[in-house]
């Protein structure tokens, strides 16, 4: 079943407990459909009278009719890898009436890809968080967002189109602190199909671990401390050594 063939389902049969026996136009599902590349689509094709002739759907994949009555039709429309237009027509009182049902493909985020450059780093450094989500279609309504733990590091909303699956990559650089290593990193895509007659997808990347040492010394200040204080030394040293020579003149 199609990841939104619930949706298609629930629409035939709302169709027939609201159409049944009645002679008024039928309500027919929604005009635009979304469908997984690959998947199947429920399509139910109702006439706009009681007694149609010729209730056929028209198009070239492969289709089970699974039910029909005098007024209906309900058909599985199996493997659709690309955009179409399927046709519902019918014949009313000798007139042909057509419904068009535009099926849109579409790629859901079935991989979400974490990676933290480097994986160990010292604490007040930067590092990089990239997550990537493979072979998506439409690029418009996908967001990802970062995570660490349950806060939220950073949200980016795609837009515009793609003709084709593409990946959608999201890099954020931020600086590790030292509880960063008590966290889990983690990554959501969500494709929000709703304004096109599909649903919600969401997928989560399995979780990254950062280790985070004690930042290093700073070389040039520890060889400036290190150098002042074996001048310091030193003079203390001469003026000891001085001061010893006088008094060991003096007796």
């Amino acid at each position: 079943m199609a990841l939104f063939g619930g949706w298609g389902m629930l629409a035939a049969f709302l169709a027939l407990l609201c159409c049944r026996g009645s002679g008024v136009k039928a309500f027919q599902g929604p005009e635009h459909l979304m469908v997984g590349s690959g998947e199947s689509q429920f399509i139910n094709c109702t006439a706009s009278c009681t007694d149609p002739k010729k209730l056929v759907l028209e198009t070239h994949l492969n289709k089970t009719l699974l039910e029909s009555q005098a007024q209906w039709k309900l058909f599985k429309v199996a493997n659709i890898s690309k955009d179409e237009k399927l046709l519902c027509s019918f014949t009313c009182g000798g007139r042909q009436e057509t419904k068009v049902f535009i099926v849109t493909v579409f790629y859901p985020p079935k991989q979400v890809l974490l990676t933290l450059w480097p994986t160990s780093v010292a604490a007040g450094t930067l590092f990089t968080i990239e997550c990537r989500v493979p072979a998506v279609a439409p690029l418009e309504g996908l967001t990802v967002t970062l995570l660490r733990g349950t806060e939220i590091l950073y949200i980016q909303t795609f837009v515009g189109t793609a003709p084709s699956p593409q990946d959608a990559v999201v890099s954020h650089n931020t600086t590790a602190h030292r509880e960063d290593g008590h966290h889990n990193f983690s990554c959501e895509a969500q494709m929000d199909l709703r304004s096109r007659g599909g649903g919600l997808v969401h997928r989560v990347s399995d979780p990254q671990r950062l280790e985070v040492k004690e930042p290093e010394p700073n070389t040039p200040m520890v060889a400036l401390i290190t150098t002042v204080t074996v001048l310091l030394l030193v003079v203390v040293t001469l003026v000891l050594l001085c001061r010893y020579r006088q008094q060991t003149r003096n007796t």
